[in-house]
């Protein structure tokens, strides 16, 4: 699985011009679930998004997690994340996972950050969404739950 996760002050995502999500203070995570990914690897992204220590303390160093600062998280999936622009001009998205795959762990993902205690809200898996965001910071975090970046 792969992340995208920004700070923001608020985001929001809508569908057809109706907003199916939004929060104030906290990140939002754009999520992209590959071929192969499992359970597993969804609770492990899960648990290290809910733990990053990625907002500021009393001495404005970043050591303040999303729960401890207060915060919420808005999860959107993207299929995209897995686009392979290494040939071509046009992105292959062969090693994104189908949405049978998909969509279950991204339901996983969501149920284990509302687990941690956190609230979550989301975008709509598979539809086209359009998403809007306040980048605090600008603090920008790609994760992989095969690798680090």
């Amino acid at each position: 699985m792969r992340a995208v996760v920004q700070r923001v002050s608020r985001a929001r995502v809508a569908v057809a011009g109706r907003e199916v999500g939004a929060i104030g203070a906290g990140l939002l995570v754009l999520l992209g679930v590959g071929q192969g990914d499992d359970g597993p690897a969804a609770d492990w992204l899960a648990d290290k998004i809910a733990g990053l220590r990625v907002f500021p303390d009393e001495q404005d160093k970043l050591n303040l997690s999303v729960a401890e600062a207060g915060g919420a998280v808005l999860v959107v999936s993207q299929f995209t994340l897995w686009g392979d622009c290494a040939k071509g001009r046009r992105p292959s998205f062969g090693r994104a996972a189908g949405p049978e795959l998909a969509e279950p762990l991204y339901q996983r993902f969501c149920a284990r950050l509302r687990q941690a205690g956190l609230s979550v809200a989301t975008g709509q898996f598979g539809a086209m969404m359009a998403v809007e965001l306040v980048n605090q910071g600008p603090v920008t975090l790609l994760l992989d739950s095969d690798k680090t970046f």
